[in-house]
């Protein structure tokens, strides 16, 4: 089983490889952690969008006041911990992790 997490859009890139069409692809923050995502199932959706994901790619735009909402409830049963520690035993590409961490 797995399950939909809303993230947000930090940076977006297109990946083309000789100019045939490549995926995009999007740094998406989940409550600190950031994680590289195929935005290709959501042409509209873009930096500053929260999106929500599922297995690595952008399933859908999902409205920002539902996102905090969503991490609210994360926060008071105690679950964002367990989000933040599986997502980070899977980081993100280290000069993005590097990145964050100066900001």
């Amino acid at each position: 089983m797995s399950f939909t997490l809303p993230g947000k859009i930090l940076e977006e890139h297109d990946l083309k490889v000789r100019s045939v069409f490549g995926p995009r692809l999007g740094l998406v923050e989940f409550g600190g952690t950031c994680r590289p995502i195929i935005l290709d199932l959501v042409p509209d959706a873009h930096v500053g969008n929260y999106v929500r994901v599922q297995v690595g790619f952008a399933t859908g735009i999902v409205p920002e006041e539902e996102a905090l909402r969503e991490y609210a409830v994360f926060r008071e049963t105690g679950s964002m911990k367990d989000i933040e520690r599986d997502l980070e035993a899977e980081e993100a590409l280290p000069e993005t992790v590097r990145r964050l961490k100066k900001r």
